[in-house]
């Protein structure tokens, strides 16, 4: 019997209905007695995969194993399969007659031990924002999507803005005053969940499942669910782990990551920047030693005494998880940099919707981190400076955030 089909993770737009796009942990700047999670997926996919798994997982003991997970599943509907079409008239609410194609989603809770509780089932997802005159008030459709579960945990799935995009090939691509170039498509689908305050430190990583397919020769045979994709810290996949690990890395658990720390304590991109860039990363060339900073950042969290004040540190077990110290309160005016910038609430302590993520791990690669663990160190002016100048979109200032996408054609 051979595999075929999903029986190894899969990665990138060959599989867009699973692709792990970004994933957004904050206290929320509106309800800060609340936590925000946001995990994005596909890039101008139309819907949400009926035969995708999708799964938000936290950590509460930082032993990169979930103690919580939501678990969400999609159903497509047509009111009428004989009809070709999306709408037959305007949509002006969650229940329209002329709305035919439409989606519904439930969501389960599971627990440490992996106990399941059927939270909600039939939720609807707004439609697609086809213009004013096909779905007029198209953000009153997308807040009647909202939808209240028992616990007091809100959340939403449908098509969102992305807050902005880089092409990760980019930033190996600096121009003279070390830009990467930011482009991209807008709309994504996105799933969000806001949850009671947990008052603690906490990892979040999302996953996108499928079912393993097996062939005997004359049938195809439905297996188990299968990880094919994740996602963390922004960039990690891209920047720490090479293309021919990628699908296994996806497969894999974050408690697994340490198989890929020596990638982090001695990124490729920090080697080649000078390369790049002659005469501008000159410190870099020269940083031979361990990426002990980079490792705190993405793989333990930062411990104490690294920065006054700021920790996100969960212990010593190596894994890409976006950490979120959850006592840390929203900053009356946030920083793009976060970490970098001075603001505490921002990147690497969880990722809001503004937080320029790709700038700051790009200066961090580039050594402006470094001093955390040696003080002796003084990065490249480049290093300090360099932007992927990723411009954002409008976000919105209550749940779930991301702004309405773009009309489609």
């Amino acid at each position: 019997m051979s595999r075929v089909g999903y029986g190894e993770a899969s990665h990138g737009p060959a599989d867009p209905d699973a692709e792990c796009s970004d994933l957004y942990a904050f206290v929320s700047p509106d309800a800060p007695e609340t936590v925000t999670i946001i995990a994005n997926y596909g890039f101008l996919n139309l819907e949400f995969g009926d035969d995708v798994l999708y799964e938000i997982h936290i950590d509460y003991n930082g032993d990169a194993r979930p103690d919580l997970t939501y678990q969400f599943r999609f159903r497509t509907e047509l009111r009428d399969g004989k009809v070709f079409h999306y709408n037959t008239g305007p949509i002006e609410s969650l229940t329209s007659e002329n709305w035919n194609r439409r989606q519904f989603y439930s969501v389960t809770r599971v627990d440490a031990y992996g106990k399941s509780t059927v939270l909600a089932t039939g939720l609807p997802c707004p439609p697609r924002n086809l213009g004013d005159a096909t779905t007029p008030g198209y953000d009153a459709l997308a807040t009647a999507a909202i939808a209240e579960l028992p616990d007091g945990e809100r959340v939403f799935a449908g098509q969102r803005a992305d807050a902005f995009f880089v092409d990760p090939a980019a930033v190996f691509e600096l121009d003279g005053a070390g830009h990467a170039l930011a482009t991209g498509p807008a709309t994504v689908n996105s799933i969000a969940i806001q949850l009671p305050h947990p008052g603690r430190m906490i990892g979040v990583w999302t996953t996108a499942s499928r079912r393993e397919l097996h062939s005997n020769g004359d049938d195809v045979l439905v297996g188990p669910m299968v990880q094919v994709a994740r996602r963390a810290n922004p960039l990690f996949a891209e920047l720490f782990v090479p293309a021919a690990d990628r699908a296994r890395w996806n497969g894999m658990p974050p408690s697994e990551d340490k198989r890929f720390a020596d990638l982090v304590e001695h990124p490729a991109l920090a080697r080649q920047l000078p390369t790049l860039h002659p005469g501008r990363f000159g410190r870099l060339e020269e940083l031979l030693a361990r990426r002990a900073d980079l490792v705190a950042m993405l793989l333990t969290g930062v411990p104490d005494g690294l920065v006054d004040g700021f920790r996100t540190f969960t212990g010593d077990v190596q894994a890409d998880m976006l950490r979120l110290d959850t006592t840390v309160p929203p900053s009356a005016e946030e920083n793009p940099f976060g970490l970098l910038g001075g603001d505490f609430a921002g990147f690497p302590n969880g990722r809001r919707i503004g937080d320029d993520v790709t700038s700051v791990v790009l200066r961090a690669i580039a050594g402006a981190t470094f001093p955390m663990v040696d003080e002796t160190y003084e990065p490249d002016d480049a290093a300090t400076r360099a932007s992927a100048e990723a411009r954002p979109r409008a976000h919105g200032v209550i749940f779930p955030y991301l702004g309405a996408p773009e009309v489609l054609p």
